[in-house]
């Protein structure tokens, strides 16, 4: 058929899932928007003068043969529950992205300062939650991809491309322990994409326990017409009531603020001297109501 002929499927084994494991075939090509991705076999992009195009995985993902002995399963002591608050949401001046600092392993504080935010590159960031290693790894390994597909394309690979293409690397690992859920904040897009493979494109996303909390924050007050300085207080509020009802969350806010000409992240914040100050705005409002009944009683 033509399609094969152009996919260059001719005579060639068919797969069930993408050949990310040894044991699987490598002929396999992944076609994403514009430009080819090709899991580990051998193929060329004329516009990239003929470099190979190889995006590997890392070998300790790589699943056994059913030759092997199968690995004792060590079990864990407790179960290890995570939690997080992290958001994301688009306005007129472009895309806020904030998240707590706590990490959490089950009832203890396992870091209270943790990076849950991290660049990309100059015009892309990422929020994470979920486990600690699996999001530091898959967010190394895109960093890696995108760096080579700039150096092979001479351009840098687009937001929704970037989605699709970390979203084709998780979907093999659907219904494993790997943990991952990753929203890709662009300076005009906002993308989540979740360890099972799953990819959703909005204007506003909150993910980790705490995310109930703040969505009920940003969906009271969230507009497009929000100015700068009104949408970070905004996401500030919203990171500091899920991190003051959810055990999970809490410690520091850092918040990042990303535009057509790149990110800048906010000096980060302890959350304690907000609650202070909340305090403080509550202890007002309540003296002028006490004020303003006893002058009602005179």
């Amino acid at each position: 058929m033509a399609l094969e002929d152009i996919c260059n499927f001719k005579d060639k084994p068919t797969h069930k899932t993408f050949p990310f494991y040894a044991s699987e075939d490598t002929s396999v090509s992944v076609f994403t928007e514009s430009f080819n991705f090709k899991w580990r076999g051998e193929m060329t992009s004329k516009k990239a003068s003929d470099v190979p195009l190889e995006f590997h995985v890392p070998s300790l993902f790589k699943r056994p043969s059913s030759r092997a002995s199968h690995s004792v399963s060590v079990r864990r002591p407790f179960p290890l529950s995570h939690g997080t608050t992290t958001l994301g949401f688009i306005f007129q001046g472009g895309v806020i992205a904030a998240a707590d600092t706590r990490a959490s392993a089950g009832g203890l504080v396992a870091c209270p300062a943790v990076h849950k935010i991290t660049p990309i590159h100059s015009h892309l960031v990422v929020t994470s939650s979920g486990s600690g290693a699996d999001c530091m790894l898959w967010e190394r390994i895109l960093t890696r991809e995108i760096r080579l597909y700039q150096l092979r394309h001479k351009r840098r690979l687009s937001i929704r491309g970037t989605a699709k293409l970390l979203s084709l690397m998780l979907h093999p690992f659907k219904g494993t322990d790997v943990c991952v859920a990753l929203t890709l904040c662009g300076w005009d897009k906002l993308i989540y994409v979740c360890s099972d493979g799953a990819r959703l494109q909005g204007d506003i996303f909150s993910v980790g326990s705490g995310s109930p909390y703040a969505y009920g924050v940003l969906d009271r007050s969230l507009s497009w017409s929000l100015h700068k300085e009104e949408a970070i207080l905004l996401a500030r509020e919203a990171v500091f009531r899920a991190t003051h009802r959810d055990a999970y969350s809490g410690n520091n806010v850092d918040l990042f603020h990303v535009t057509a000409e790149g990110w800048r992240q906010r000096q980060r914040e302890d959350l304690k001297e907000e609650y202070y100050r909340d305090m403080e705005k509550r202890g007002k409002k309540m003296d002028l109501k006490t004020k303003k009944a006893a002058k009602i009683t005179q």
